[in-house]
């Protein structure tokens, strides 16, 4: 195997963001590039073996809006479970929806099919997760990243592949002369870059990352982080980066959507979320962050969460994080919590961001 190449941040974490003030310029522009409206994916449950009949559906998502500008990063976070890579796979179209809107620059993909939907799906361009099982192993490096061009040869004529794939592997930081190894020769960084490389062939303008540094060592998670961030600056992308690390998230977001049981709990910018959390649930993730300060971590308090996250098949009624959260009252069991901006702090400086909670309140106040 090559040693990854790139260089790493101080103290093993993530390098400090070099792009961050342009990507949030470009995305002070109000240019909504994606809506998601009500976006819903509910898988059935069947019982019987040849008279099989439907007697339930796993809501993996359910009722989900957001909207990601051109040359932002959305982050979502979440615990295993929450429907996040289920909403990766729908923008990309590996999942189809139950219900909702995906609208690119205005127009919904859902209903779109053959060379329109072909042309929309060359714009929204995905990494995953795994970058060991994400490579067919019987292909080179080469044939990997130029096999989109024979999805879309308009992109690049066959006798300009070879060169595109070598500037491609120069640009995340590999060597070209990699072109016709196979992935068992690189390590599970540079597999990763190859993936991103892959993502990049198309020239898309979103790139939908599912926990793209997951499973891979932390040093290493600086290297791809800090690739990431040089590419959006460069091709000026728009990412919606999957994850359930906090850490590595608030690095590189601008915008941040915290998920619970197929629904969002409370969206803001990094700071909101992180410095002002007002819903329960994301009170309760951030206080689970380690502090290196003994005295700031005494301060924060840690907030245990009761019981265990119920089953997508049968979830809550009214707020779905009512039977773990210490504010539950019989309003919650009753009506759903909308993902609005409460009345109360409604332009209350920073705390004013949207929060599915009937009792939406700063953190200092959640400690009891």
């Amino acid at each position: 195997m090559e040693p990854d190449e790139q260089e790493t941040g101080s103290g093993g974490g993530p390098a400090p963001r070099v792009a961050a003030a342009g990507v949030r310029t470009r995305a002070a522009r109000g240019e909504a590039i994606l809506e998601i409206r009500d976006l819903a994916k509910h898988f059935p449950l069947h019982r019987g073996v040849v008279f099989q009949r439907q007697v339930g559906a796993v809501k993996a998502v359910d009722g989900v809006s957001f909207d990601l500008y051109k040359g932002e990063t959305l982050g979502i976070v979440g615990e295993s479970g929450c429907g996040k890579s289920t909403v990766a796979k729908l923008l990309v179209g590996l999942e189809r929806p139950t219900a909702g809107q995906i609208r690119y620059q205005g127009e919904d993909i859902i209903k779109l099919s053959g060379r329109a939907l072909k042309a929309v799906r060359r714009n929204i361009q995905m990494v995953f997760q795994d970058p060991y099982t994400s490579l067919n192993p019987r292909m080179t490096v080469g044939d990997i990243i130029g096999e989109p061009y024979e999805i879309h040869p308009e992109v690049a004529p066959k006798g300009s592949r070879r060169q595109k794939v070598r500037e491609l592997l120069d640009v995340v930081g590999l060597n070209p002369e990699y072109i016709n190894r196979y992935p068992h020769q690189f390590s599970g960084g540079q597999r990763q870059r190859i993936g991103i490389a892959r993502g990049l062939a198309l020239r898309p303008e979103i790139i939908v990352a599912d926990e793209p540094v997951s499973a891979l060592d932390v040093s290493v998670q600086a290297q791809v982080i800090n690739l990431l961030e040089r590419l959006q600056d460069e091709f000026d992308l728009s990412y919606v980066f999957i994850a359930h690390d906090l850490s590595v998230v608030r690095h590189i977001s601008d915008r941040v959507a915290v998920m619970y049981l197929g629904r969002l709990a409370e969206t803001g910018t990094d700071e909101q979320i992180y410095e002002h959390p007002t819903h329960p649930y994301t009170q309760a993730l951030l206080s689970a962050v380690p502090v290196p300060d003994p005295a700031a971590r005494e301060r924060r308090g840690r907030i245990l969460l009761a019981g265990d996250v119920p089953s997508p098949a049968d979830p809550p009624s009214g707020c779905r994080f009512r039977t773990r959260c210490w504010k539950a009252q019989d309003v919650c069991a009753e009506v759903v919590p909308p993902l609005d901006v409460p009345e109360w702090f409604v332009g209350a400086g920073p705390a004013g961001h949207p929060s599915a909670c009937h009792f939406a309140e700063e953190r200092s106040d959640a400690q009891e």
